[in-house]
């Protein structure tokens, strides 16, 4: 198993609540900005586009790259956390 940062687990170890868009891993302040510029300011929106994509997390990459610029490991960074709150919460 690959390591996680601290952020992730954090993230991945309660419930979601009204956390920040920053609150995910991979996503900084410079990707937050881009986010919320688009509507994605807090992380249960991002969750949202996540379950829209149906839990995809190639999909779910593909889309954060193209939203915010993210690179490759800062867009599965974030797709690995989305999923593991999802398998601990939903």
């Amino acid at each position: 198993m690959s390591t996680t940062s601290q952020k992730h687990r954090d993230f991945v170890g309660e419930p979601m609540g009204d956390k920040s868009v920053t609150a995910l891993s991979g996503i900084g302040e410079i990707l937050g900005k881009k986010l919320e510029q688009q509507g994605f300011d807090k992380a249960f929106v991002v969750l949202g586009q996540f379950l829209l994509l149906r839990k995809d997390s190639d999909m779910f990459i593909e889309w954060l790259k193209d939203a915010s610029g993210a690179n490759s490991r800062q867009a599965g960074s974030c797709a690995q956390c989305l999923k593991e709150w999802c398998d601990a919460f939903l």
